[in-house]
């Protein structure tokens, strides 16, 4: 028998409800469901093996009483057959244990931090609460003393916390959170409401959470879609994987369509948003670096709602989703944007699920009940002179749990009205609930950032999806992979990079007129990653930071690429031992010498961008550079997707041994390379770099444009 389990369900739920609601909503007969036992606020019922998958994708997202509620695989996977399905599902519990063993070093290596690995902020003391953020309980907590500074610690906005308290012997509860304001003396969290009133004698500690429910969430739709038969997610995962020919493009897209778009978009935009909008099962938009990729999407997106289909637009992290947000409504789109709303930008709130349904009627009068249920909460711990009746301070709470139940109710109906009603739904990967979304299907989903997400995370999504389409660029940042092994072995290609390599160029189109980079800029990129297929615009193809207002010609904001040899000149890389970083200070003092040159020139300062692939030299760049306000200096993973008039890149490697570590995933570099628009100045040691293939076509490339310069000629 096969283990599944259900949550959340009513806090009465019986046995018997339980076996009835499997047995209605799977046609399934009683006499064949095992075992139901209650775990937590959810119950593991056991099912056939051959009927599990069918039965996981009856009840996840079916109503049990008046909610939808998730099912999922529980126990040992077991894949069968399903070798591709079965080694994506290894790798993500090698990566969840990679990721335990770089918590627990991070630990030791942070131990004299003020409070252990900086997860954790304790002796707590609650100064306010508030509703708000749709209808959830916002707390403030700070020191006893007030305006007492907090420690530094890794809790921002975004993060999720347990906080529990700590000054009572007794066991009480711990409440699971997100945090959505962190000051110097203050932090604020944000809960669903409690059942009962929370104590204002209590002292309280905040603890950082894993997001084990993203891993969970992953494993099942890897589970799902290899057991799917017979249905849509079926013929997609035979496309998926090569094993059935994609159908042919519809001839019958009504044309009127694309003959008003609302962007200037130029053909090879129009011919992908063409090819996405005919495509019956997947499409791919390949987006070099400022070709519009997410314009084309947003297009895309806006014409696809307007023949009539459903939308589910998805990125990996909640900054691309806020970025896609944000364009589609430039672009005149209402969308309903998941997730909780301390993760997205405050600016777009009001876009997010919870606030648009706060604001339905229903909502509102949910929040009438919810006040009353915690005025009668606060009465029946009130001490009066009089002795209370027996049985008057329960039957208080009684009621007040019961109004709660009732908001609760008027609250979900308020939010399943929002999303019958939202034509384009925008969402993290693995931020999609079955309790909120119930069964919902979508004409297409849409993935932007496509590359920088592992698999699984994709067919997260693709459960709910009759079509896909992917935006992104597999010569940028592949996704992040802690464990080697399980990048080794596959995690780190991307969904997409996949079906390219399967299908070749013809599954997607490329965009291939930039609008960011001085053609010399875009010059070594264009030929090692994209074929020479690329032109730069000419509105930007001679473009130079000397044309800016108020920046001085010079040599400096004349050249539009420059490479500074260090060969020789003993700028030896160090390493960092205590976090196995590396860094070089003669070249961070170099790259310190160019800003300020072109601070001096009358660049601005939020024009100029500093990038390095070593932790360790940008953490010795912001110390050197920490005066100069606006100016941003970070890895190449933070500059990923941004531009700036002027980048300098610090590349570090300098040694004997010629060694270049992680340079050699040369499509970082791509990245670093790419972020300028007029101005791309590189420091590096040719006599390091030469030795690795791609390294050495970079310098002849920099060689035959004459921007070549020895280190020697920068001494004055």
């Amino acid at each position: 028998m096969a283990l599944i389990h259900i949550e959340p369900l009513p806090q009465r739920a019986t046995p018997g409800a339980v076996l009835a609601f499997v047995c209605n909503a799977t046609k399934l007969d009683g006499k064949h469901v095992g075992k139901i036992a209650f775990v937590g606020r959810g119950a593991t019922v056991e099912v056939p093996d051959a009927k599990a998958a069918a039965v996981v994708a009856a009840l996840d997202g079916a109503t049990f009483g008046d909610k939808p509620v998730r099912a999922r695989f529980a126990g040992k996977l077991d894949f069968s057959n399903a070798d591709h399905f079965g080694n994506l599902s290894a790798l993500l519990d090698l990566e969840a244990k990679a990721e335990q063993e770089e918590a627990r070093r991070r630990a030791q290596a942070e131990e004299g931090a003020p409070v252990g690995d900086g997860s954790t902020l304790t002796k707590l003391v609650l100064r306010d609460s508030e509703f708000g953020l749709g209808g959830r309980l916002l707390l403030t907590f700070g020191r006893k003393t007030q305006g007492e500074p907090l420690p530094p610690s890794r809790l921002g906005p975004g993060s999720p916390v347990v906080i529990s308290q700590t000054n009572v012997n007794r066991r009480t509860p711990s409440y699971r959170g997100v945090i959505y304001d962190r000051a110097t003396a203050t932090i604020g969290v944000a809960i669903d409401p409690p059942d009962d009133d929370l104590p204002d004698d209590a002292v309280w500690r905040l603890d950082l959470t894993p997001d084990e429910v993203s891993r969970l969430r992953q494993q099942d739709a890897l589970r799902r879609a290899a057991s799917a038969d017979g249905d849509r997610l079926a013929e997609l995962r035979e496309v998926l994987l090569g094993k059935l020919e994609p159908l042919a493009a519809s001839p019958d897209v009504r044309e009127e369509s694309l003959a008003k778009p609302q962007a200037a978009l130029n053909p090879p935009q129009l011919a992908a948003i063409d090819f996405a909008l005919r495509a019956p099962d997947f499409a791919i938009i390949h987006g070099p670096p400022g070709t519009g990729k997410t314009t084309t999407v947003v297009e895309y997106i806006r014409l696809a709602v307007a023949n009539g289909d459903t939308v589910l637009a998805c990125a990996p992290s909640n900054h691309a989703v806020d970025n896609l947000l944000e364009k589609l409504l430039a672009a005149g789109e209402l969308p309903v944007r998941l997730g909780h709303p301390a993760r997205v930008a405050p600016e777009l709130r009001e876009r997010a699920i919870d606030i648009l349904a706060e604001k339905h009627s229903d909502a509102r009068q949910a929040r009438k009940v919810a006040r009353d249920a915690f005025a009668l909460f606060r009465q029946a711990d009130k001490w009066t002179r009089e002795k209370p009746q027996p049985g008057e301070k329960a039957a208080l709470r009684k009621e007040a749990r019961d109004m709660l139940s009732e908001a609760r109710k008027l609250e979900a109906l308020a939010v399943e009205r929002v999303l019958d009603e939202a034509r384009i739904v925008c969402a993290t990967l693995t931020g999609l609930d079955s309790a909120l979304l119930a069964q919902r299907r979508y004409d297409v989903v849409v993935i932007d950032e496509a590359c920088q997400s592992t698999e699984p995370a994709n067919w997260v999504p693709l459960l709910r999806a009759n079509k896909l389409v992917l935006a992104g660029d597999h010569c940028q940042l592949p996704p992040t992979i802690i464990s080697p092994e399980a990048a080794e072995r596959g995690l780190a290609v991307s969904l997409m990079e996949r079906l390219i390599a399967l299908y070749g160029p013809g599954a997607a189109r490329l965009l291939t007129v930039q609008h960011r980079m001085h053609a010399a800029i875009m010059g070594f990129s264009n030929a090692e990653f994209y074929g020479g297929e690329l032109v730069a615009h000419e509105s930007v193809a001679g473009h130079r930071l000397c044309d800016l207002p108020g920046v001085t010609s010079n040599p400096l904001t004349e050249l539009p690429v420059q490479f500074i040899d260090t060969a020789g000149a003993s700028f030896d890389e160090e390493l960092e031992e205590d976090t196995g970083s590396r860094r070089n200070v003669q070249e961070a003092a170099l790259a310190v010498k160019k800003v300020r040159a072109l601070l001096a020139l009358g660049v601005p300062p939020t024009q100029i961008g500093v990038i390095t692939p070593y932790r360790s030299q940008v953490r010795l760049l912001r110390e050197r550079l920490a005066d100069v306000v606006g100016l941003e200096i970070d890895s190449v993973d933070g500059f990923q997707g941004r531009e700036k008039e002027a980048i300098i890149v610090s590349l570090v490697r300098s040694n004997n041994e010629c060694e270049i570590g992680f340079l050699a995933d040369t499509r970082r570099t791509n990245v670093a390379l790419t972020r300028a628009r007029r101005k791309l100045l590189v420091i590096g040691d040719s006599a390091t770099l030469a030795n690795d293939e791609f390294y050495q076509r970079m310098l002849t490339y920099f060689e035959q444009i004459g921007t070549t310069s020895s280190v020697w000629e920068e001494v004055e």
